[in-house]
């Protein structure tokens, strides 16, 4: 080779070099510029829930929920992933739902619930973890929505409802008519379920492994018995019910305690209320039971659950989080049982803390800044799911305190994307409250400029908007990024009446609802347009369930808002009494109608006086919603529209009070993108 051509050779190389480094160090060679996130990515969003971490601590099971555009629903699969996060599974591929799992106690199987196709209603599933196809396990009558294993293996506890004589369902299949449904119960309605009848309760079967056999634990028929747990000896099962003589009526779940046979005698433990959110759990040597307890019936809409112990063969209960002032979920005890750990909600955020099983100080577990939602532990290992404002929810590792990422389903998507940064804020409402929320700012946002602002406010109320980016049926961090995407600022204000700032603050608005939180509300835009952020000629608000019936109360209130959009709200609280499922807090809070009817026309301002209402209106709602049903929306549509305020009502077909189609969300996204723009961002004179 000649020395002309080696020369050429050597420039031809060093060139590339230079090429390649400025590749690697030019900021003009950078990866493609991250997009906004649009309205079709809700298409690829999935939601990571109920983390069960395996006996032996080497596996943690979940669920996986996405949506399927072409067949336009939501369906959930089983997954797995090592406690290295190294591999990552789906174990179930079923044509719908696949929820539910949980590990046998030696660890060799895992257990799910599926109503696949051809089995109609849910049954349990075993997958074999040596391999092998998913088996059924069940072929019940019934409708299980929950079960245990018992500590042996051998038997698991089933909730059960026994579907002789479902409401409304053909006795048989030559029936051209569905059955007259006969309805007796005080608490007779309910958001998916339907209207409930005396074949309406839940019961506590018995099923063995092995025979197949299924027996009855519970029976009686007025009655509703749920959230089954074994004692570790497998000799007997904690439950929840109410043996009073109307137990709609009382607000009250009594817990009780019941040998594993049938035909035993349930024995009633004590009396204690938590609405809907209970969790028992034994001791590791049987002698205790944990529990949550919840404030006095009366206080059905603002309960701040508390963890409490009590001996399992009787005595006095003590509560363990007394002095802490926070809500607190998902009580665990500790391998040598000596303390329980538990998720705190806690001002914007939920972590981890512990408390000894004697009583003391409650300690902070985790470190970060992350929001928990859900904890299992199993063979010394614990696994949580928790988010970020800047990632979605996934499973993490929980060790020394510090959480290390196991899973990645939303990663790609999410590293496509520029997000709005998220800001707390805090200020004084107008009679000197303190009031906290965030503030998110749109991907380009410019200091000195103000913008379009709109007001996204949260349901509950006895909730709060928290730092997690969560893609649920109920996404609020995910919808005030959309608006943020599309140059909007949107403010999340956590109002009194909602939760994580003690029980005074989520009581303060008993009975005298649009008020303080109203106030609240406002405050908050006083001061994004005092810090020169909002501006006060672009103002939007809107929300979902109490966030739409805020939202009324609030346009009712203040017409300085271009527009609003209220969904799956109401204002005539009137026409809500029986027409609802919140019979119990109305009777409690505020008396029926026909006793105390000055509280309720108080309480239906935004109706009575819809004429102070010029915001242009969105009302949008589920037609089966029982939860606030659709003729809520419907009377303020109707009212706006007889008074010639711009409005429109949208219906979305055989939804209930949570959207679940994903065409449906993701319409909704794009009318609340519409509704806003042609309103907000470009005022009309």
């Amino acid at each position: 080779m000649n020395i002309q051509r080696v020369k050429m050779i050597l420039s031809r190389i060093v060139l590339i070099g230079i090429c390649l480094w400025l590749c690697v160090a030019s900021p003009f060679a950078q990866a493609p510029e991250k997009r906004l996130l649009a309205a079709d990515d809700v298409y690829r969003l999935q939601e990571i829930t109920d983390p069960q971490v395996s006996p032996e601590g080497r596996w943690i099971a979940y669920t996986v929920t996405g949506m399927d555009r072409e067949a336009d629903k939501l369906r959930s699969a089983v997954w797995m992933v090592d406690w290295e996060g190294a591999q990552n599974l789906q174990v179930t591929f079923g044509p719908d739902t696949d929820t539910t799992p949980r590990w046998s106690p030696d660890g060799k199987y895992l257990a799910f619930l599926s109503a696949r196709p051809a089995e109609g209603k849910a049954q349990i599933w075993l997958l074999d973890r040596r391999g092998g196809e998913a088996r059924r396990l069940t072929s019940v009558k019934g409708d299980i929505s929950d079960y245990e294993w018992s500590p042996d293996g051998k038997r698991l506890a089933l909730v059960m409802r026994d579907g002789d004589d479902d409401p409304g369902e053909a006795q048989d299949s030559k029936a051209k008519a569905p059955k007259p449904i006969v309805i007796e119960r005080y608490f007779f309605k309910r958001d998916v379920d339907g209207y409930l009848t005396a074949s309406s309760r839940d019961h506590l079967y018995l099923f063995d492994v092995e025979s197949k056999k299924l027996e009855a634990l519970t029976g009686e028929k007025n009655f509703d018995e749920s959230d089954p747990a074994w004692s570790p000896d497998g000799a007997q099962l904690a439950f929840i019910s109410n043996h009073a003589e109307d137990p709609d009526r009382t607000g009250t779940r009594d817990i009780f305690i019941i040998e594993a046979r049938a035909g035993a005698v349930p024995r009633k433990l004590l009396t204690v209320y938590s609405p809907d959110r209970q969790r028992l759990v034994w001791s590791p040597d049987g002698r205790t039971l944990a529990f949550i307890q919840g404030f006095e019936p009366k206080y059905y809409a603002y309960s701040q659950e508390r963890l409490a112990v009590v001996p399992a063969a009787g005595g006095e209960p003590r509560v363990l989080t007394a002095a802490l002032d926070r809500g607190v979920t998902q009580a665990e005890f500790t391998l040598d049982g000596s303390a329980l750990t538990f998720l705190v909600e806690d001002d914007q955020r939920t972590y981890l803390a512990k408390v000894a099983v004697g009583g003391g100080n409650v300690e902070r577990v985790n470190e970060s800044g992350a929001v928990l939602s859900e904890i299992s532990s199993g063979g010394g290992h614990t696994a949580v799911t928790a988010a970020t404002d800047t990632s979605a929810t996934e499973i993490y590792a929980l060790e020394n305190g510090k959480l290390r990422k196991l899973t990645v389903h939303n990663d790609a998507l999410l590293a496509e994307l520029r997000l709005g940064a998220v800001e707390d804020m805090s200020f004084r409402s107008k009679d000197g409250t303190e009031i906290h929320g965030m503030m998110v700012k749109p991907p380009s946002y410019e200091e000195g400029k103000t913008y379009p602002t709109l007001l996204w406010i949260h349901g509950g109320p006895n909730m709060q908007d928290d730092h997690a980016l969560t893609f649920g049926l109920y996404p609020l961090q995910l919808e005030r990024q959309f608006f943020a995407a599309h140059g909007y600022v949107v403010l999340a204000i956590n109002y009194r009446g909602g939760s994580g700032r003690g029980a005074e603050f989520t009581k303060s608005i008993f009975a005298d609802w649009g008020n303080k939180e109203v106030a609240d509300l406002l405050a908050g835009v006083d001061d994004a347009v005092r810090k020169g952020v909002a501006d006060p000629d672009r103002l939007g608000l809107g929300g979902w369930s109490y966030g739409g019936i805020l939202t009324n109360y609030t346009i009712a209130t203040d017409p300085r808002f271009k527009a609003a959009v209220s969904g799956a709200g109401s204002s005539n609280q009137i026409s809500m009494y029986g027409g609802d499922e919140y019979v119990l807090q109305y009777d409690n809070e505020l008396g029926p109608p026909w006793r105390n009817p000055e509280a309720w026309v108080n309480v239906s301002y935004a109706f009575f006086h819809a004429d102070r209402i010029h915001t242009p209106t969105l009302f949008m709602g589920g037609e089966k919603d029982f939860n606030v049903p659709i003729i809520g929306g419907e009377q303020m549509y109707q009212a706006l529209r007889t008074l010639g305020v711009p409005t429109q009502l949208v219906v979305y077909p055989g939804q209930y009070h949570l959207l679940t189609r994903p065409s449906y969300i993701h319409d909704r996204l794009g009318r609340y993108l519409a509704w806003f723009d042609a309103y907000v961002k470009t005022p009309k004179k």
